[in-house]
């Protein structure tokens, strides 16, 4: 790991989205050197699944021998913004360095994303970064050595980025466009602004939480790769290292650090890259295939084969293999309890050896599965390869995994989407 330099004593930093993930790894690591630390989040309360609220966040940065103050602050209202920098500044004297780390995804396409979601990102991300960043320049201007860190990726144009989640690429773009601009704007003020980004995925409470199992974490690193890069970087001379986009072992290999490996959630693995680096989409499932984490199908769907049939139970045949043996078992866990929980209705597209429709009733009666489009309209819809159906409910492949991998793909209510992953875990104990 990354040795501390003494260089942060006593400057303050303010850092947004640092409740959890890589942003409270940020913070206990400038802690840790004796930064003073603006955590500045919305997590107020513990949530129910995610661990870590400003509170907790901030003690851990005054247990590694920082001081903390945690302000509850939604990055989107301009008034919690101003009023969060007025109280570090009243606290601390004034802000030496932020971090852009907040931020919201939602790999959507174009029809698949309301645009209460497409202004979340954007909101979060895009003016999120742009609006702390200039709340908080007033004061950089008055620092020795000032910083912004955007936590967002190199501006990597080739289409394949944008094809599948055009709204969330746009407001994540908005963040390193920010630091773009902004770092050429005031670099004869001596106020550095650069961007890291990952290299690899990162293994968070939150990817746990949405479905990361064991063979998605371990092609995964710590945050703490990037809590150590995001150090580097900020303890820089500012008026010399402006406008760059880091990645972040090759920020800390710069930096002398000789085992990258001890940042592995899993040594000796093949990591995920993340996204907008030069590999490609397709290529990131193929390599979680050869992990086992999600399998890689590429077949392209067949024209017609899809037929209708009834809406009632009955209408799922025997089989004891395939995508038909899947919805026997879910037959089996149908009940007026169920529908009650879940009141959705799905659908599934399936392309590959098994080529059909079938759909899962869990909003009528007692619930009812069959092979067809159902009997009303679905509330979501999701596409993808038979084999990879099959292996979700088994608990082969992870459906967040694969979502963001570009192989399954939801069309409506992202919610039920999440709620169904629940029904699997439930089918996965059945032994399926």
């Amino acid at each position: 790991m990354a040795a501390n330099t003494g260089k942060l004593v006593g400057r303050t930093v303010f850092i947004t989205g640092a409740s959890r993930g890589i942003g409270k790894a940020i913070a206990v690591k400038l802690g840790k050197n004796g930064a003073n630390v603006i955590v500045a989040a919305k997590t107020a309360e513990p949530h129910p699944k995610l661990p870590g609220t400003i509170y907790t966040a901030a003690k851990e940065v005054e247990d590694a021998g920082g001081k903390a103050l945690p302000c509850i602050v939604d990055i989107r209202n301009e008034e919690q913004v101003a009023s969060a920098v007025k109280e570090a500044v009243k606290k601390f004297g004034g802000i030496d360095i932020l971090v852009n780390n907040a931020s919201a995804i939602s790999l959507t396409g174009t029809l698949q994303t309301p645009m209460k979601r497409y202004d979340l990102m954007n909101g979060i991300n895009a003016r999120g970064t742009y609006l702390c960043s200039q709340a908080c320049l007033p004061h950089l201007l008055k620092s020795q050595n000032a910083h912004i860190l955007n936590i967002s990726p190199p501006l990597n144009m080739a289409a394949k980025w944008f094809k599948g989640h055009v709204a969330y690429t746009m407001a994540k773009y908005g963040m390193s466009m920010c630091a773009l601009g902004m770092s050429e704007e005031y670099r004869d003020e001596g106020v550095a602004v650069n961007t890291l980004w990952p290299r690899t995925a990162i293994y968070t409470a939150a990817m746990e939480m949405l479905g990361g199992g064991p063979e998605v974490a371990k092609q995964c690193r710590h945050p703490e790769i990037m809590a150590d890069a995001a150090y580097a970087i900020l303890t820089k001379d500012s008026r010399n290292f402006t406008g760059h986009f880091c990645i972040d072992d090759e920020i800390l290999l710069q930096e002398g650090v000789k085992d990258i490996g001890a940042y592995d959630c899993s040594p000796g693995s093949n990591l995920l890259p993340d996204f907008f680096l030069d590999v490609s989409p397709e290529q990131l499932a193929q390599q979680m295939s050869a992990e086992g984490a999600t399998p890689a199908f590429y077949k392209a769907a067949p024209s017609g084969g899809e037929t209708s049939a009834s809406s009632s139970a009955s209408a799922a045949p025997e089989a004891t293999e395939g995508p038909a043996a899947t919805f026997n078992l879910l037959e089996g866990l149908l009940s007026e309890e169920l529908v009650q929980r879940v009141k959705g209705v799905f659908q599934f597209d399936l392309t590959g050896s098994h080529t059909g429709t079938w759909f899962l009733d869990l909003k009528n009666g007692t619930g009812a599965v069959g092979k067809g489009e159902p009997a009303t309209r679905a509330d979501c819809t999701m596409k993808m390869d038979s084999s990879l159906f099959t292996d979700m409910f088994a608990g082969k492949a992870s459906p967040t995994t694969s979502f963001m991998m570009g192989k399954l793909k939801i069309k409506g209510d992202m919610s039920l989407a999440m709620k169904l992953e629940k029904l699997m875990q439930q089918t996965q104990k059945s032994k399926l």
